[in-house]
């Protein structure tokens, strides 16, 4: 269960850094994820969405 949007299922990208000398070292993007309480099939559960869901409003949130 790693770090991934409940959503749309973003998570964590690779990549590389390039230095000026285009040397190559590895590394991570993290998708941005905040805990929400939504209701779903008449069931308040936490869930985690990344922020462009969360802009998007696809779920109804409980307060």
């Amino acid at each position: 269960m790693g770090r991934r949007c409940d959503i749309c299922g973003k998570g964590t990208m690779f990549g590389n850094n390039v230095s000026h000398s285009n040397k190559r070292t590895g590394r991570v993007w993290k998708v941005n994820l905040r805990k929400i309480k939504v209701k779903m099939n008449g069931k308040v559960r936490t869930i985690r969405v990344c922020t462009s869901c969360l802009k998007k409003g696809n779920f109804v949130k409980v307060i």
